[in-house]
């Protein structure tokens, strides 16, 4: 991805030679005490919220910045503040309890507009998993996914606004609440957020099953992790096809499915 033209520094009021950062897919630049990425949909929305979010003891969130002529965009690019820390995928308890406090906090916010619009292979595996779309899915996704499928059943939720990446999107500091970065908006019940980040830790970062148990309070547990597993592995179907079902890919996913379906009832 291209570096950010002078034009956009300029913007932002930043003067350093930006500089790609380590992780954000490659696609996030730092000048100074400033980050920089390319704006989407949900960019203008997002920092209307973060910048005006209450300060919290549980977590922190990267503040916007406001382009010169007051717009949260320019050129094409979003700009937030650098905070300190790091990510730490071994975390996972601590992520979901920071993401419980951010959840809670823009719990009153209405349904964004751009929820219904949005079209990527996450936003579709989404709606997919929850039974809003059909999909025709490549054999091996088809033949993985069917036990989920079938365990699927309705569920009563309150859906809010809700961060859809947690795992690898939390940093820590010594001294500091844990920072949530990198918001993807999903409209979701909190619990399919936090199945979501258990399941995405179970098959790729080295959780035992002892995480899942110990959120298993939350509701509709069984379903929840029947949803985030279908959401993500129609994503990679979307994705990446057939070619994309490798036999680690699969076997990555096979204990997981076994185990949400001994949530399901």
């Amino acid at each position: 991805m291209e570096c950010p033209e002078e034009r956009v520094l300029a913007a932002f009021g930043v003067l350093e030679p930006a500089v790609r950062l380590v992780g954000g897919q490659g696609e996030t630049w730092r000048s100074g005490d400033v980050v920089l990425r390319r704006a989407d949909a949900e960019s203008a929305w997002r920092a209307e919220v973060l910048s005006v979010l209450p300060e919290s003891d549980a977590f922190r969130v990267p503040r916007p910045v406001r382009a010169a002529d007051g717009e949260w965009v320019a050129f094409g690019w979003e700009a937030s503040e650098l905070l300190a820390g790091a990510t730490d995928v071994r975390r996972q308890d601590d992520v979901l309890v920071a993401a419980a406090a951010f959840h809670e906090a823009v719990a009153g916010l209405p349904r964004p507009d751009f929820i219904d619009t949005r079209r990527d292979p996450w936003c579709d595996g989404d709606r997919v998993a929850w039974r809003e779309q059909k999909i025709d899915g490549t054999p091996p996704y088809v033949e993985l996914v069917g036990p989920l499928v079938d365990a699927w059943r309705p569920v009563d939720l309150r859906a809010q606004v809700v961060h859809g990446d947690l795992p690898g999107n939390v940093m820590f500091a010594d001294g500091l609440p844990p920072a949530i970065i990198d918001w993807p908006v999903y409209w979701r019940p909190t619990s399919w957020a936090a199945a979501v980040a258990v399941a995405d830790a179970l098959c790729w970062y080295g959780a035992e099953p002892g995480l899942a148990a110990r959120w298993a309070h939350l509701p509709e547990w069984g379903q929840m992790l029947i949803r985030a597993l279908i959401y993500r592995m129609t994503t990679d179907d979307l994705a990446g096809g057939a070619a994309n079902w490798t036999t680690e890919r699969r076997a990555a996913y096979a204990p997981v499915i076994e185990l949400a379906l001994s949530y399901s009832g």
